[in-house]
């Protein structure tokens, strides 16, 4: 008896551990898609993908996160673009897109959706290796952008000469395991908004003019821009992050300062963690 009620015990045990037989796999699509956009795009959404097809459909889906992809031939594939501009632009579709998919369950969250700093649809995977042009690109709502190598230098958007920046940011952002090239100006301009800055490398190339580059420049509280597209919170937050060449690390004007610096020597560069915020 006492072996028949173990053999019984490893079968619940068993088949209650296995995924198929979760209650969360009982809910539809819709509702797992909803659950998978509140968490962090990497590590933790990249990891439910591993979990079984389904969940890597889910996880995966367009409605979630863009992707950019120079070296996918049929751009038809929803959700991938062949530059950061397009994906940007997209961007502000998702959200319409995941309401009309949730049908009446996203049509009675439409109001908490709206709430959130970043909503589903949000972030934008840029795809490692070669290089990814980007001029003077406005990002105008809340995006999360990452870079999809294992380190940051395996992604690398580059600001071509002529332009101001290659990214330039009036609202709440994130950038995450990316490299920011320029060859004159600057790598980031933050007009308004909180940006982010978390694991990136910004680089601004050595020339005769290097008076005139800054891999950060901030604008927010200036004056500069017109009061109706700016933020109560304006911010920057930089965390370990590599910072080269230029005249200055950040440029600032207006109500902003640097405060809270913290750097840290490596061998072969400097790794720095400091806010930029009002004084």
């Amino acid at each position: 008896m006492k072996v028949e009620e173990l053999e019984k015990r490893k079968s619940r045990k068993i088949t209650s551990s296995s995924p198929s037989s979760a209650l969360i796999n009982n809910l539809d699509d819709g509702c797992l898609m909803h659950i998978f956009s509140f968490l962090s795009p990497i590590p933790d959404r990249y990891n439910t993908a591993l979990v079984c097809h389904r969940w890597c459909y889910l996880a995966c889906h367009p409605r979630l996160w863009l992707r950019v992809d120079r070296s996918v031939q049929d751009f038809s594939e929803p959700g991938v673009f062949p530059n950061i501009e397009e994906a940007v632009s997209a961007a502000r579709y998702i959200k319409l897109l995941l309401i009309c998919g949730l049908g009446l369950y996203g049509i009675l969250l439409r109001p908490y959706l709206q709430t959130l700093p970043f909503r589903p649809g949000d972030t934008i995977l840029i795809a490692a290796g070669g290089s990814h042009l980007a001029s003077n690109i406005q990002i105008k709502k809340p995006l999360c952008l990452i870079g999809g190598g294992e380190l940051p230098d395996e992604t690398t958007v580059i600001c071509l000469r002529g332009s101001d920046s290659a990214l330039e940011f009036l609202s709440t952002c994130k950038l995450t395991n990316l490299t920011v090239k320029a060859e004159l100006g600057c790598c980031l301009l933050h007009r308004s908004g909180r940006l982010i800055i978390d694991e990136c490398i910004l680089q601004c190339e050595s020339n005769p003019l290097d008076y005139l580059s800054c891999p950060i420049v901030s604008t927010a509280g200036s004056g500069v821009f017109p009061s109706n597209l700016k933020s109560d919170g304006d911010s920057i937050s930089v965390s370990h992050t590599r910072i080269e060449g230029g005249a200055k690390a950040v440029l600032t004007s207006g109500d902003l300062a640097l405060q809270q610096v913290r750097v840290i020597y490596a061998r072969t560069c400097l790794y720095f963690w400091f806010d930029v915020d009002c004084r």
